[in-house]
């Protein structure tokens, strides 16, 4: 109990200190930091290049980079078309049937085929824990508040999906209209008005940062990166960093994966820095430090892409279950 008091208690200096000692901080990291006073999201947001080291910064700096994030929110996830006004000399407004490749709707449209599978991994994500599928305390009012004329993602990807339909010609010529997928109640259960789920947060971020970064887009897998980011700051103790875990879950990600990037990058995958060449790097290093496990894997013919890969691309954050996972990876 001594023994973690102390360990506590070297948390608290570094991170109170006036300029944060990178340095000593990740060393203190190394073997993982605590939970508890929100010390492991704190360290989270400074060791992700998110917070600067200098604590005289952080007011300014959070202020700007949350007032930011919900201009994203404003700008990229607002229906095609609400503000579009009648053009000079008559023109007609702009129209899903717009062919126009300037039109809103042909963006609307590109969009909606990588929400859907955004959608898809963010409801199934962690599955055997519950916490995304409850509701969040702090749910995003410009979108859940039916005042403005905004819509969620959910709602988009339910619209889109539930009338989609198959053309079906019977025997005797009949043509009928089938459901192009089965879908069960439980499958677009939604909260109580007002609320929203913590795991479309999650979809919101990922479909932000897609449109921000649209030569490399989403790629399945980021929903296990951001996840645990998210679940840590949204489960802060602290409800003045609770408060803005989206935002803050946003830039810690997109940090992340700038990083981290070219591990997404198919084209990449057999270049110097793609995970190819990184999964070689990997069995070197095993190679290196421990004989006895590279023979064994050599022997039975273990190939690097069996296990490497996941490990790489996902940071473990499969290996180990989310409330334990956070732990292993500070």
């Amino acid at each position: 109990m001594a023994a973690r008091r102390l360990w506590f208690q070297e948390f608290r200096i570094a991170l109170e200190s006036e300029t944060i000692d990178l340095k000593v901080l990740k060393h203190l990291c190394f073997n993982g930091c605590p939970y508890e006073e929100g010390i492991r999201a704190l360290c989270w947001r400074v060791l992700l290049n998110y917070l600067p080291p200098k604590r005289s910064y952080w007011p300014e700096h959070l202020v700007k980079h949350r007032k930011l994030y919900l201009q994203f929110i404003q700008e990229m996830i607002i229906q095609p078309g609400l503000d579009c006004s009648s053009g000079e000399n008559g023109a007609i407004e702009d129209h899903p049937l717009n062919p126009n490749p300037e039109s809103q709707w042909t963006g609307f449209f590109r969009d909606n085929d990588v929400l859907i599978q955004i959608d898809k991994d963010c409801r199934r994500l962690y599955p055997d824990f519950n916490f995304f599928q409850c509701a969040t305390e702090y749910p995003c009012q410009s979108l859940v508040n039916a005042q403005v004329e905004l819509s969620t993602l959910r709602k988009r990807v339910e619209t889109t999906v539930l009338d989609a339909k198959n053309v079906t010609r019977n025997r005797v010529g009949t043509i009928n209209m089938v459901p192009a997928r089965k879908t069960t109640a439980s499958e677009y259960e939604i909260l109580a008005e007002g609320q929203e789920a913590h795991w479309e947060v999650v979809e919101r971020i990922l479909f932000i940062y897609a449109k921000l970064n649209p030569g490399q887009g989403y790629v399945q897998g980021m929903n296990e990166l951001v996840g645990p980011i998210y679940y840590t700051f949204a489960s802060d103790p602290n409800k003045e960093w609770r408060e803005f875990a989206e935002a803050d879950a946003f830039f810690c990600f997109t940090n992340m994966m700038a990083d981290i990037r070219d591990n997404f990058v198919k084209s990449l995958d057999d270049s110097e820095w793609g995970i190819g060449r990184k999964m070689e790097y990997f069995l070197e290093k095993i190679r290196q430090k421990d004989a006895d496990i590279f023979h064994r894997l050599e022997k039975q013919d273990l190939k690097p892409q069996y296990f490497a890969f996941r490990w790489l691309t996902l940071l473990l954050s499969q290996e180990f279950p989310l409330p334990v996972m956070p732990r292993r990876g500070s």
